[in-house]
């Protein structure tokens, strides 16, 4: 039994049964199977480039009309997206801003990160993985009353932008993106809801439509002037690292003190941050030059 069992430790070592000294040990370290790494592709992407991972929710319109979402916006779920986005912030520290809106968020990692030696596979895989996984443990803290009735399911996309100005177009792309559904959506559900139109009668009515049509109909129908929405469904959410002050309490003995004291410290800590601003113009990227800096 001894015999056997130094034998397997052997073998798991790389030696040969018997001898754990030589070269034929070493030999015994690859297989003739090892051949097959070399159909792995090499999925390298390239330097000095943003490496941009977008995430978007799969057949999220049948998983939000099952969970009963509030429309057009459901709090509760988006405030979910944030949390699952601030998780994978938190994890991933290469990552320099993130942007969300409605089921979607896009992850964007420095220019010079070396993490996982710039595999493209690695990037996707741990950002859609982290972030699927949080949506459901962190479920029940955002939706009390409703149970999760089957696993979400998230594909994602890398996108590599060479500049800082195709980044920020990038962003500005997706936030008036989410512009353009909001208030879509905004319409849409106000009809059906307190106008009295089915569905289909709401598609109609909307078919053709510009922006300016859009809000004239909010605000002559339904006393509703779209700007007075709330930031985060006109703008989504961009997440930034900032340095916080937070006060916490400890413990401390003095000197000629024989009993310990509750004193209140205040510490610096960098944190994800939730921001719901316009980042399509200057004034964003002036206020924090930071994101797009190089040694950032």
């Amino acid at each position: 039994m001894l015999r056997c069992c130094r034998a397997g430790a052997a073998i798991a070592a790389g030696c040969a049964p018997g001898s754990l000294r030589g070269r034929r040990g070493l030999a015994m370290a690859k297989s003739k199977f090892e051949y097959v790494r070399d159909f792995e592709a090499d999925d390298t992407v390239l330097p000095n480039c943003w490496i941009v991972v977008r995430l978007d929710g799969r057949n999220f319109h049948r998983f939000s009309e099952q969970h009963e979402f509030k429309k057009p916006n459901d709090d509760r779920a988006l405030h979910l997206m944030t949390k699952c986005a601030q998780t994978v912030m938190q994890e991933l520290e290469d990552i320099a801003i993130a942007y969300g809106q409605s089921d979607e968020y896009s992850f964007v990692f420095k220019k010079k990160s070396r993490w996982f030696k710039r595999r493209a596979s690695k990037f996707m895989t741990h950002v859609v993985s982290q972030f699927s996984s949080s949506y459901v443990f962190y479920w029940k803290d955002y939706f009390k009353d409703q149970q999760l009735l089957y696993p979400p399911g998230f594909d994602g996309r890398i996108v590599l932008y060479p500049s800082n100005q195709n980044l920020k177009d990038y962003l500005s792309w997706r936030q008036a993106d989410c512009h353009i559904n909001n208030l879509y959506n905004t319409v849409f559900w106000m009809l059906v809801q307190r106008g009295g139109l089915t569905p289909v009668q709401a598609q109609e009515r909307l078919r053709g439509t510009l922006a300016g049509d859009k809000n004239e109909i909010l605000f002559s129908e339904f006393n509703i002037n779209y700007n007075n929405e709330p930031l985060m469904y006109r703008k989504g959410t961009v997440l930034i690292w900032q340095k916080v002050s937070e006060v916490i309490t400890k413990k401390i003995k003095l000197p000629e003190e024989e009993e310990e004291k509750e004193v209140e410290v205040t510490r610096t800590k960098t944190k994800v941050v939730p921001l719901h601003c316009d980042i399509i113009g200057d004034q964003f990227w002036e206020e924090y030059p930071q994101i797009l800096a190089e040694d950032s």
